[in-house]
């Protein structure tokens, strides 16, 4: 095995001609090298002890960039998840399957719904035509457009909301916390946000420190206590309000 540091190129190897064994067998255990092409030929000697070549490394990255980049917009930082979606769809892309681009976008899509932005997928959009029907459906859910017919090509915990339940009964049998908030966004884009939707998408945010979907959610919950006349709990939103709020 080798770990390469990115900046000393500091190596671990198993065996090393440089040390006095042969490319296959071990020698002594640790070995340092500073120079590229010292690098380049250990490697080329370690790799030649195995016929089996090495997992492609876009299933990690394009994942823990798509992770990173969700965190990122739900706390709240707009620069970060700009970078790492984007280091995530050019992993992505890098295989020419439209089937993986797509999701990631919808997931994009899926964080600003959660977030109470009311936009068109437009990275969807662009690759709809090739998408399959499931990615298809899920955009129209996302857009709350979504029918009957529509259940079964969703994700299961998603297929509820478009069933007979009520909508706060609905939400509650969603257990993730991510696709709870979705779900919620989802009520509220088809004009179906009970007030038990906002608190329950509340408490979600709440729960989890994601600052973007809080705040929005917390806005929501007080325009509808100013809309019912209810001064004391728009006096308590709003402190709440200005707790969660970034500095200027």
């Amino acid at each position: 095995m080798i770990e390469i540091t990115p900046v000393a190129c500091s190596l671990r190897v198993a065996a090393s001609p440089l040390q006095g064994g042969t490319p296959c067998a071990p020698a002594k255990p640790v070995a340092r090298c500073f120079w590229v092409g010292a690098v380049s030929a250990l490697c080329l000697a370690v790799a030649a002890c195995s016929s089996n070549p090495p997992p492609p490394q876009w299933p990690a990255e394009a994942k823990g960039g798509s992770e990173r980049a969700t965190e990122a917009w739900l706390g709240g930082n707009s620069r970060i998840e700009a970078a790492e979606f984007n280091r995530a769809r050019a992993e992505l892309a890098s295989t020419g399957q439209v089937a993986l681009v797509a999701r990631l976008e919808l997931l994009r899509c899926a964080t600003r719904v959660a977030s109470l932005v009311v936009e068109p997928c437009a990275g969807f959009e662009a690759l709809a035509q090739d998408a399959a029907p499931a990615e298809q459906a899920y955009a129209r859910y996302l857009a709350g457009t979504a029918q009957a017919g529509d259940a079964a090509l969703l994700p299961e915990v998603h297929r509820a909301l478009l069933g007979n339940a009520s909508p706060d009964t609905a939400l509650a049998s969603i257990q993730d916390p991510l696709s709870r908030l979705v779900a919620a966004g989802v009520l509220f884009r088809s004009g179906r946000a009970t007030p038990g939707v906002i608190a329950t998408a509340v408490d979600t945010a709440s729960a989890r420190g994601w600052r973007r979907p809080l705040l929005a959610w917390l806005q929501l919950q007080q325009q509808r206590a100013q809309a019912s006349g209810d001064a004391a709990a728009v006096a308590a939103l709003q402190r709440r309000i200005d707790l969660v709020a970034p500095p200027r």
